[in-house]
């Protein structure tokens, strides 16, 4: 098929190159030198110069892969509209947008007759070698148009996509699937962390996260990135523990509470993060405030610690 892929970051690159295996891709971006860098290397890529170019190199109906921000989808949108997008044509969203913000713009597109599909994606660097897993929400006839696309860029010979039913339910599943993702490194940080603590041992991380690696119930790709960090930097020294959040685990734990569904596991995952923001955190004074006063508890100062 043919299709275009707007923003060639490092994952929409990667998906560039993954689809030019088999199909013809349009690709563009803000800045020109990723596009003329795709189109010199495989001959099924053509650079486009602009959105009305990358229209015009585009057979109806145009399938348009927009691969940015979720902050900067609603102006791509826009801008492809005002290049000649016409009824018929599909937008993906293929960033991690609000599911609630997909099923908005798949609502007014639909008012000039454009489909909207939203798809998430997972597979971060390693997608270009392994495939992604894909979960895509939309009407049947978006799907249709997409899916050869689709199956090439899964892991597993196509095996890793799926529908998982109408628009908003693919950033649905994937903002779920981030706050697991959270609350799963957060498990194997505490565990990490506690036999790290244990010095009358002397344990190795680096052989523990190597032998899980084979036979346990804990094994896992997560794992596997732990082993290869430890094996480079067993003390990890050149990293802060300072941890951002992508706004999905957010938007997870906002939707239990809408929901009434408890995740305390997710929640407490995502709360972590907010703490390892806090070099030193007034919480822990007030803590430490309230162990000294019932117990008596023997607290480090400020120059202490």
């Amino acid at each position: 098929m043919q299709l275009a892929m707007i923003g060639l970051g490092r994952m929409g690159g990667n998906m560039v190159k993954r689809l030019a295996e088999e199909h013809d891709i349009v690709a563009y971006d803000v800045d020109a030198a990723p596009a003329e860098a795709l189109a010199a290397e495989f001959p099924s890529v053509v650079a486009a110069s602009s959105l009305k170019d990358v229209i015009s190199k585009l057979a109806a109906p145009r399938v348009l892969w927009v691969m940015v921000p979720h902050q900067f989808v609603d102006s791509s949108i826009e801008n492809l509209l005002e290049a000649g997008l016409e009824a018929g044509d599909l937008i993906i969203d293929g960033g991690n947008s609000n599911y609630k913000e997909g099923q908005r713009r798949a609502a007014e597109l639909a008012e000039k007759d454009i489909l909207f599909a939203d798809c998430g994606t997972s597979g971060g660097v390693w997608g270009l070698k392994n495939g992604y897993s894909l979960m895509i929400g939309g009407e049947k006839q978006a799907i249709d148009l997409i899916a050869p696309a689709l199956t090439t860029l899964a892991s597993d010979d196509g095996k890793g996509w799926g529908h998982m039913g109408p628009v908003g339910s693919g950033h649905f599943v994937k903002m779920v699937h981030n706050g697991i993702e959270y609350g799963m490194m957060q498990a194997f940080a505490e565990g990490f962390e506690l036999m790290e603590a244990k010095e009358e041992f002397g344990l190795d991380m680096h052989q523990i996260s190597r032998v899980w690696q084979h036979g346990s119930v804990v094994s896992s790709w997560l794992l596997d990135l732990t082993a290869d960090a430890l094996e480079q930097n067993p003390e990890l020294s050149t990293l802060s523990d300072w941890m951002d959040d992508s706004g999905e685990g957010r938007w997870t734990v906002n939707e239990s509470i809408d929901l009434g569904i408890p995740t305390p596991v997710l929640t407490l995952a995502l709360q972590m993060r907010f703490r390892s923001r806090q070099k030193d955190a007034f919480a822990g004074r007030i803590v430490n405030a309230q162990r000294a006063g019932f117990g008596g508890h023997a607290i480090k100062s400020a120059d202490d610690a």
